[in-house]
Parts: C-alpha cells; structure tokens; sequence
C-alpha cells in the first residue's frame, strides 16, 4: 500500500470517527399539509445555527393528532385546533404557529380580482344552491352598477377532506343559521350543489376551466396562482380584501387565550379589517415530554424571530407579536421555555 492511499484511508477512517463523536440532532414532527413549505424553509434556515435536523411528515392534520397522541413523535401539527378538555384527556401542550385562510375565487367574464362583493349571505346562499345565478337580487344589490352576466352559478367544493374545508364550513356556520341546520362544519361535508376538486389544485383548476364558477382555496394558492379573488363582507360591516393587512387583522383581533389552549376558530373576527375566513395552524406537544418539548420550543422561538419574511415570501401570514408575546408566556407557564 502506497503512503497516498494510506492518507487517504486514515482520512477517512479519522472523518468517519468524527462524524460519529458529532451525531446530528433530529426533531421529528408530522401532520397537516397546509403550513408544511414554511416549516421546511425555517427548518432548513434553523438547521445552518443550530445543526438541527427537522423530519417534518406531511401527513394532514388527523395524522399529526394521532402521532403526537401515540408519542411517535416529538411534536404534531394540526390546521384543527383541538379543545381544552380534549388535549386535557391526552396530556397535550397547543400553540399557534402561523396563519393562514381561505378565498372565494371565481371565474365570471369580465369580473377582475377584488371586484365582487360578497357577503356572509350570498355566499351561504350560493353554496346551498338557492341562489342560481349571478345576475340573482341579493348579489346586485352587493354590486350596484356592475354587469353581472344572466348565467348559472357553478359552485365548486373540496372532494377530501381538508383543514381548508373546516375553515370554510366554520365561517358559514358563524354567518348562515341555515347552513349550520342542513349542512354543519368539519373537514368533510355532504356538499348541497357543485363538483369536487381534490385539493386546492384540484378545485383551481375546476374554477379556471369553468365560466361563471365559484370555489375556495387557501389564501396562499390564490395569491400564487393569480386567481380572481372576491372582496368579502367581515363582521364589523366592512368590504376586506384577502391580503397580509386584512389576515393579520384577523390574527391581532382573534380572542386567542393561553388559558384555553389557544383553542379558536379564526373566523368573523371583530377587526375592522379583518379577512373573516381566517385560520391559524397549530402545534402540539405531549406534556411529560420535557426535554423534546424544550427543542421544539427553541426552533419555533428562532422561527418567530427570524421568519417573518420567509414565511411572507412563501405567502404565510407570520403571528402578530401580541400572539407571540401569549405564546411565550404559554410555554413560560408549562416550564418549556
């Protein structure tokens, strides 16, 4: 054996040795699909400070809320916020990460993004199939002196089931005892009239493809997607734009309570500009779970200082930092921080 290949294996050998003294760190989570790119993007981030390895699954929300519960994994990750007494049966810890929300996009001939406006009524109303058409009453009289087409409404709905579906069926329930009596709230509903899309892609492309249609995504797919958005009447009387402003509104305005858990459904805040069909994702923990607990508190600490602008590059609306304050002071009380 020649000195050069010796070099090389005692490189090796030594490197090997090396890498074996310095095991990387791994924080496992898994659940819902929704805020996965931004979680990713901040572990990546985290990762280059810390040498923290993030092995998030994208697995929807029901799977996150299963894992944590069984203890497979350091922490889960749901768009459905579970109730005080539900994580008191389970022993779990919940916070909120980021927000997010849901958009009415249409595809109406000559209507252009924030031109149509609608209410908690007329929206009711055209996904329980009463209101028809486009041209109906209740909708002109939303939109004076537009010309809105003589043409059926094709209303357009999740097939899956979804955290978007769930904040979108909570909005109508809060606006629309009619609603709530035939149809109700969750991840998945008996849909009265329309088609189904899988996934946001999926109801995107029902509403591009179809004239005069109507459907609902996350507020991220339809900014990225440059899809025609409608304005929306909120609970404090005025006509909001889906955006950053109008979310995080929605977010400052929400009565989020570190006593109940941070247990809320972000819709019909009482912000004055507040997007009314808004929703927070959130993280779980399992509370005897001290030491991983710490860890996963230190990443989401690092994210909510350093990723506020990566989170709105990937169109997330970060926590306001009156919820980050509630959030540390949470953690504080369950001697995690």
């Amino acid at each position: 054996m020649n000195k050069k290949m010796l070099s090389i294996i005692m490189f090796l050998v030594f490197a090997i040795g090396i890498g074996a003294s310095q095991a990387v760190e791994t924080l496992n989570g898994a659940g819902a699909t929704f805020p996965s790119p931004v979680y990713s993007a901040w572990a990546f981030e985290y990762s280059k400070v810390s040498g923290m390895q993030l092995n998030y699954q994208s697995i929807g929300s029901g799977g996150g809320i299963k894992q944590i519960t069984e203890r497979t994994v350091d922490f889960g990750a749901s768009d459905k916020p579970l109730k005080p007494e539900e994580l008191a049966k389970d022993k779990l810890l919940q916070f909120p990460a980021v927000v997010g929300g849901v958009v009415f996009v249409v595809n109406v001939p000559g209507i252009k993004a924030g031109e149509l406006k609608l209410d908690g009524a007329t929206a009711c109303g055209i996904f329980l199939g009463d209101i028809k058409k486009w041209n109906d009453k209740q909708i002109a009289a939303l939109n004076a002196g537009m010309k809105l087409p003589d043409a059926d409404i094709t209303v357009v709905h999740r097939s899956d089931g979804s955290g978007t579906t769930a904040i979108f069926t909570d909005y109508l329930n809060g606006v629309c005892p009619a609603w709530k009596d035939k149809v109700g709230s969750g991840t998945s509903v008996s849909w009265p009239v329309g088609i189904g899309g899988k996934g946001n892609e999926g109801v995107a492309n029902y509403v591009i493809k179809t004239a005069n249609s109507i459907g609902y995504v996350e507020f991220a797919y339809a900014k990225q997607n440059k899809m025609v958005h409608t304005k929306l009447k909120n609970k404090a009387g005025s006509f909001v734009e889906p955006n950053f402003e109008s979310f995080e509104d929605a977010a400052e305005t929400g009565t989020f309570d570190p006593k109940q858990d941070f247990y809320l459904w972000l819709t019909n805040a009482p912000g004055k500009n507040a997007w009314p069909v808004a929703g927070a994702t959130f993280i779980l923990l399992a509370k005897e779970k001290t030491d991983s607990n710490k860890k996963v508190v230190k990443f989401y600490e690092w994210s909510f200082q350093n990723g506020d602008a990566k989170a709105k590059e990937l169109v997330y609306v970060p926590l306001p930092k009156s919820l980050k304050d509630k959030v540390r002071g949470y953690w504080k009380a369950n001697g995690i921080q």
